[in-house]
């Protein structure tokens, strides 16, 4: 993602990061962006925790009404914050390749668990 002019422009990285990872390798990272962005104490990515370490993904240019958008488009319980399965289904939906494959990457990742 990338910030211009008020705009947020998105890359779809997502589904070559999971052809070299595989679904395990990619929802592990997930996981890892999701602890960079949370709030430690609350465990949940809030507007003061996505704000204060959204440079570390390049998105230092967002507004606090561009980040504010984000939360809600990711917040399915309505709390204001995201959790984790907020967050990786929001990242899911981001990218259209992966959405476009989701029912194959569903059934790889229950057939893996089992």
């Amino acid at each position: 993602m990338a910030s211009k002019k008020n705009t947020v422009v998105f890359e779809d990285y997502f589904p070559a990061m999971m052809e070299k990872l595989g679904t395990e390798g990619f929802m592990k990272e997930l996981t890892n962006g999701f602890q960079l962005l949370m709030d430690r104490e609350k465990k949940v990515i809030t507007f003061e925790s996505l704000k204060k370490n959204s440079a570390l993904l390049g998105l230092e240019g967002m507004s606090d009404d561009e980040i504010r958008c984000m939360l809600r488009e990711g917040d399915l319980d309505g709390d204001g914050a995201l959790d984790e399965m907020e967050f990786c289904t929001l990242m899911f939906r981001l990218s259209p390749a992966l959405m476009n494959n989701s029912k194959e990457l569903l059934e790889e990742a229950i057939f893996t668990a089992f």
